[in-house]
């Protein structure tokens, strides 16, 4: 039932569009369609330049993921994924095209923690660097998709620090 009210709302809609449009000049058509395309691209503008950098690099990380093949992972899941791949982006360990920095065997503590998404503390046990590394495991491990083999081997190595600074 409701498809057909919808249905005849936007009939409706169209009609009177339509009959607006027949009686209003082509001058005035196009020159509020330029002015409406004129805001609309200054307003893209403005949030382009105040929030560029944010907008455009959370959807790029994610449709790289996507063309990874990584299947059944949430949105909440996806983004702490992509908080572990910028902090090795930013530490230049790992890039998207596969050439990796030369200097792979020495991780610090400090990116060790980041990674493990952990926070350093005289309390910390190894069950919640062993669950912490689990929780990431399950979703980069070389078995779930063979093309995040490298972000594995790097949380298996943060893992090791981590275990190293505890002990």
């Amino acid at each position: 039932m409701n498809i057909i009210i919808y249905t005849v709302l936007i009939l409706a809609f169209l009609y009177f569009l339509i009959k607006f449009f027949t009686k209003v000049s082509s001058k005035k058509i196009s020159r509020g369609l330029r002015i409406l395309l004129f805001v609309v691209l200054l307003l893209l503008a403005v949030l382009f330049a105040i929030g560029g950098k944010f907008l455009l690099t959370l959807p790029f990380t994610l449709a790289s993921l996507a063309l990874l093949k990584l299947k059944g992972l949430s949105l909440f899941q996806l983004i702490s994924l992509f908080r572990l791949i910028q902090t090795l982006r930013n530490s230049g360990r790992f890039s998207f095209g596969g050439q990796n920095a030369s200097n792979l065997s020495t991780m610090s503590t400090q990116e060790a923690y980041r990674i493990l998404n952990l926070k350093q503390s005289k309390n910390l046990t190894k069950e919640d660097v062993n669950k912490a590394y689990i929780k990431i495991q399950k979703k980069i491990h070389p078995d779930v998709s063979p093309e995040t083999s490298r972000l594995s081997s790097l949380v298996n190595e943060a893992k090791e620090i981590v275990l190293r600074d505890l002990g």
